[in-house]
Order: structure tokens, then C-alpha cells, then sequence
């Protein structure tokens, strides 16, 4: 546990703005209808940078390798903060910080 967790800049609506805008469907799962949620875990480095990005619940190949290049993608985060130092912070100990990202067919 950390004092300050990592913040994205803007906040969390801003980091899902980000994530839709950025997300490209592939073709195939288009073709295929292929759809669902991809959740991703992945580090704040004490930098502000993401890392170790890792599918924890994927839905297909495809989606999941688009999953992780747009967690990958991220800009710098506001890092964690443990007793007035930035610190890296993994979000695969708590779930509720697993990034959820959405592919659905229009």
C-alpha cells in the first residue's frame, strides 16, 4: 500500500478518454465479431512511466495484443508517493486499479 496512489493526468475520465481515442479494432476481430473487455495490469515506475503491462483477463489474441499497445502507449503518470518519495507502484496487487478496455462492434 502506498500514501499516493499513481494518477493519470486529468484523472481517470481523462485516462479512459485517452484509451478510447487511442484504440484501434483490429480487422480480424471486427470480421469475426469478437468483442468483450480486456483487463490489463501493469506498473507506474517512481518516473511516472508505465510498465510490465500484462493481460490478467483477455478475450482474443488479437484484442489483447491492441490492449496492451494502447496501456503502453499511456503518457507519464503522476507517480505513487510513499512518505514524500515516488515510488513504483505495481496495480496487479489491487484489482481495482486493473485498467478495463473495451472493444464493441458499431
Amino acid at each position: 500500500m502506498v500514501e499516493n496512489t499513481p494518477e493519470f493526468p486529468g484523472g481517470e475520465l481523462a485516462l479512459h478518454k485517452y484509451i478510447n481515442t487511442a484504440i484501434e479494432y483490429p480487422g480480424l476481430a471486427q470480421e469475426n465479431g469478437i468483442q468483450g473487455k480486456v483487463f490489463v495490469n501493469f506498473v507506474v515506475d517512481k518516473d511516472g512511466i508505465v510498465s510490465d503491462a500484462k493481460i490478467f483477463r483477455g478475450v482474443d489474441p488479437s484484442l489483447d495484443k491492441e490492449a496492451l499497445r494502447v496501456i503502453m502507449s499511456l503518457p507519464k503518470w503522476n507517480p505513487g508517493m510513499q512518505r514524500g518519495k515516488a515510488v513504483r507502484v505495481s496495480f496487479t496487487v489491487r484489482v481495482s486499479f486493473t485498467v478495463p478496455i473495451s472493444f464493441q462492434l458499431q
